[in-house]
């Protein structure tokens, strides 16, 4: 029935949430009491009021907002089934006033009073979570935001709930938990029996947030830093525990540490977060670093000053800790600075008046810098690390970026997320929104012509799967395969000469999938030996392209050209660490005697950088896999060193005997073999599959065909006949 909307009867009755229209009206509805009405899916309760007109609604200022109607405009209500009433176990309702001003004081709210009068008041009446409410508690105009919901049918045996429903009834046997709403200078007051509170806003979702991929992380994060805070605070001082002040995020650039920092905020039933920048903090004058510090707590210590443990939650962002929070005693600039902002911070968090108001969040990439102080147990106790997402949590990111598109229509059906999410092995967040747009950005080159920018076809814009593939090509996950260098290192391709080279293969390979599937093993590192020239890095590089690994990385000595020891020591270290964060990772060494500096005369060589290698390369990984593929040519020197010892495997990589020389040139196809196979058998040495192809190379005539007499000579230049 539609009916004209009008104000309520008296004031009065515009404080019982309930709807009004006349007795014949409520006739027309077909109730004589009162009936339920669904208007716009929110369930009031309809009563009789003579002062109404026929076919009119009476509905207070509150019920006009959340339904977006004014007076004199028509009202679709539908008559809602009384059997089908769901009786509510449990309500949460936060609290604040109906009209809110900046400069009112702050009231005490007695809790259990103001439960009682809203379960009286409102009894049998449907709540819908978002729906508000106005009530009047003595003298005081208070308005009711019904949040999360709980059904008895919901209830498990066990006394746990499983699930929350969206609407329903309140009764004598529903929980009321009230929490007042941000912002409010409402107190509550005797609580203490609740069995939780609301710090979390009920209307919250991760994916409308942006965040994806992080459900563990999350999760570990709501049980260290927030569970304590659902309860109230007289249980938890029961309990004689204090609630954890602060949190440390860490992991690799661009997955997620910050976002989630700065989402955490809007979640929170609390004042808005502070978000501050490392640097920002430090200041070139003496005390300024500090009174930044000091500052940053201000409004927390006074709060906990006026109101105790009803003191609401205030959260500190510290994006770049690592930059003000360095192991005190580690620089050398002679100010102190860096110190005394350290002891600020701790005296803060962990001194002697500590607030237990706060939640401090730091955010860094370099856990190693920050002092050792700041990350014990009542300070940043919680460390959470943000690694990369699996393929499920991609799925999650790439619908979180995608949904505007799709949503518009914009993105073609062809376009299989799941499909895509496989193929981004590695891809932070960042990257995988760095991926997004530069498909976006191929599409919208097919729409705009250079010399024609004002004709832009929008009509037909569709982002395809051909747009992610050449995006797949643009962006490189910065923890991924190295695949330019190893394509640079197997140029030629791998020639099969023979069934020692099958065999070898064979069995590198056969090592690396045992190593996927396995269980128990989580390191493996193999060595390829052999003469110079035997083609050990583009049988390692080609290895390492085979095995499909998500990261792969050559360390080669052209890399640390330049580099002192320290340095190089760094630089391998810090592949070795990349390397720790992906779920599978394979690490190419190539000429492990020259990134050792290795020379003969003395013997040289850096022990700086070889303690590293050994050290590096047994250091097994707690929660990835890593296969290390080094390839050297003296493996006597590295026995000496003891850096043999470092491998579980070792291969040797033979050099070409004759019949193995022969194939290799029917390989390149070279047509007169006949005329140099004499002088082949002249060669009494293993010939390296490197020198024979260099030799082929210089002896080619304009036909395509060998040389017989070059051929020999260049044999006898390089060496390999005497």
């Amino acid at each position: 029935m539609d009916l004209a909307v009008a104000n309520c009867p008296n004031q009065e009755l515009a404080l019982t949430n309930c709807l009004y229209v006349s007795p014949n009206t409520l006739a027309m509805l077909g109730g004589e009491v009162e009936v339920f009405g669904e208007v716009k899916g929110l369930i009031y309760t309809i009563r009789p009021a003579a002062a109404m007109a026929d076919r009119a609604i009476g509905l207070n200022s509150i019920q006009r907002r959340i339904l977006g109607v004014s007076s004199g405009e028509a009202l679709s209500v539908a008559v809602f089934p009384a059997r089908d009433s769901t009786p509510l176990s449990s309500a949460t309702i936060e609290v604040n006033y109906v009209v809110v001003s900046k400069h009112r004081p702050g009231t005490t709210v007695d809790g259990k009073e103001l439960s009682k009068l809203i379960l009286a008041r409102y009894a049998k009446q449907y709540v819908t979570t978002g729906q508000q409410m106005a009530t009047e508690y003595q003298g005081l105009n208070l308005l009711l935001t019904v949040g999360s919901l709980e059904s008895i049918s919901d209830l498990k045996s066990d006394g746990g709930s499983s699930g929350d429903c969206r609407r329903g009834t309140l009764g004598p046997q529903t929980q009321l938990i009230l929490a007042k709403a941000g912002g409010s200078p409402i107190v509550l007051t005797g609580l203490e029996d609740q069995s939780r509170k609301t710090i979390f806003k009920a209307d919250f979702s991760f994916s409308e947030m942006g965040i994806g991929g992080l459900d563990k992380e999350f999760s570990d994060i709501f049980r260290r830093a927030f569970a304590s805070r659902i309860f109230p605070a007289a249980v938890v001082k029961r309990l004689g525990v204090r609630h954890v002040k602060g949190m440390l995020l860490y992991g690799p650039p661009g997955t997620g540490k910050t976002l989630i920092a700065r989402q955490i905020g809007q979640m929170l039933n609390g004042k808005e977060p502070k978000i501050v920048n490392g640097p920002e903090i430090l200041s070139k004058f003496v005390g300024e670093s500090e009174k930044n510090i000091r500052e940053l707590f201000a409004e927390a210590d006074a709060e906990m000053a006026e109101r105790g443990d009803e003191s609401d939650l205030h959260i500190i962002i510290f994006d770049e800790i690592d930059s003000v929070c360095k192991q005190r005693g580690s620089t050398n600039n002679g100010t102190g600075v860096g110190d005394t902002v350290v002891n600020q911070l701790l005296s803060k968090i962990d001194g002697v008046n500590a607030l237990n108001n706060i939640l401090l969040i730091g955010m860094t990439n370099r856990k190693d810098m920050i002092d050792d102080a700041l990350l014990r147990p009542g300070r940043l106790e919680v460390h959470v690390e943000i690694s990369l997402p699996d393929e499920a949590g991609r799925v999650q990111i790439l619908n979180i970026h995608t949904k505007q598109m799709r949503d518009a229509k914009y993105m073609a059906a062809e376009v299989d997320l799941a499909q895509l999410a496989a193929e981004t092995k590695n891809f932070s967040g960042a990257e995988i929104e760095g991926l997004v747009k530069s498909a976006t950005s191929f599409a919208f080159a097919r729409q705009v012509q250079v010399d024609n920018i004002k004709n832009v076809d929008v009509e037909t814009l569709q982002v395809t799967r051909a747009d992610f593939e050449r995006a797949l090509k643009e962006v490189r996950p910065a923890f991924g395969a190295s695949t330019d260098d190893l394509d640079a290192c197997a140029r030629g391709g791998i020639v099969a000469y023979g069934p020692s080279l099958t065999n070898l293969m064979q069995s590198a390979m056969s090592l690396v999938g045992q190593l996927q599937t396995s269980e128990r093993t989580a390191l493996l590192s193999i060595l390829l030996e052999g003469a110079p020239g035997a083609g050990k890095t583009a049988l390692a590089a080609t290895l390492a392209l085979r095995s499909d690994f998500p990261f792969i990385k050559l360390l080669s000595p052209v890399a640390l050209v330049g580099m002192g020891e320290a340095q190089k020591a760094h630089a391998i270290a810090r592949i070795f660490d990349d390397a720790h964060k992906s779920p599978l990772s394979l690490i190419v060494l190539d000429e492990l005697e020259r990134l050792l500096e290795y020379v003969r005369i003395g013997p040289r060589f850096s022990n700086v950088v070889l303690q590293t290698l050994i050290t590096c390369i047994k250091k097994v990984p707690r929660k990835s896999k890593l296969v290390v593929l080094a390839t050297t040519s003296s493996a006597s020197t590295l026995e000496s060193l003891e850096l043999l010892d470092a491998f579980n495997v070792t291969l040797h990589v033979p050099t070409l005997g004759h019949t193995e020389a022969l194939t290799v040139l029917r390989e390149l196809g070279i047509a007169n073999i006949a005329d140099v196979e004499p002088t082949l058998r002249t060669v009494t040495k293993g010939i390296p599959v490197k020198k024979l192809m260099l030799v082929v190379e210089m002896s080619l005539d304009t036909s395509g065909a060998l040389h017989p007499a070059r051929f020999a000579t260049t044999l006898q230049e390089t060496g390999l006949l005497d």
